[in-house]
């Protein structure tokens, strides 16, 4: 599914996100990026999502090449940042009704998927919330079950855990694990080793911007 090779990335002539970065992730597989803040975990999966270019080396998901790689038609891949990305002055619904459109949905098919995914995961009560007035836990749950949406190939999630309740990493736990099926690749990035254990097979740990054996 993804491999890496020499990956560096550079944001000044002195500093180094990415350090000669090199791995493989099969398909189908859970892998945690576990690390500190700043220790490149972010950077590389922003790479993956097509966030950032590489400085150097080379990536390819898919045996295709990051610079080539189109989410629209290539894979389906879902990606939750740390900052949740909606339009902020629009409702719950909404927002997933401006998702489904730009995924080609009919109005019809839209209506009754929002319908069917509202009350799969009751969310009655909020669905006319103008996203702006939820909480940040609620806005990482509702980014989780945008993605519910579609069947995924890659699924990438961002270090949402540090900033949430414990509860809601619960339910964000049970919401990412729902989303995986067994031909979907799962990558997350996370400072909690218990996040790891609970979500992924594999570990990779990173530190100043290398893949490291393990943490002090």
């Amino acid at each position: 599914m993804i491999k890496a090779k020499n990956l560096f990335l550079r944001y000044t002539r002195e500093f180094y996100a990415l350090y000669n970065i090199n791995l493989d992730i099969e398909d189908g597989e859970s892998v945690a990026f576990v690390g500190e803040d700043e220790s490149g975990k972010t950077s590389l999966l922003r790479i993956f999502a097509k966030l950032e270019s590489p400085s150097k080396g080379e990536l390819y998901i898919k045996e295709i090449p990051i610079e080539k790689l189109n989410y629209k038609t290539d894979l389906q891949a879902g990606y939750v940042p740390a900052s949740p990305v909606f339009l902020e002055k629009k409702s719950v619904y909404e927002n997933f009704k401006f998702a489904l459109k730009n995924w080609g949905l009919s109005d019809s098919e839209i209506e009754n998927k929002i319908n069917e995914t509202i009350i799969e995961y009751s969310i009655e009560k909020i669905k006319d919330t103008k996203i702006k007035d939820l909480s940040l836990d609620e806005k990482y749950i509702l980014s989780l079950i945008r993605l519910s949406f579609r069947d995924l190939d890659l699924l990438m999630i961002d270090n949402i855990f540090d900033n949430i309740s414990e509860a809601t990493s619960e339910v964000a736990i049970n919401l990412i694990k729902s989303l995986k099926n067994k031909k979907t690749t799962l990558v997350v990035a996370t400072t909690k080793e218990d996040i790891a254990k609970k979500l992924c097979k594999r570990k990779i740990y990173f530190k100043y911007g290398s893949i490291v054996d393990k943490l002090d």
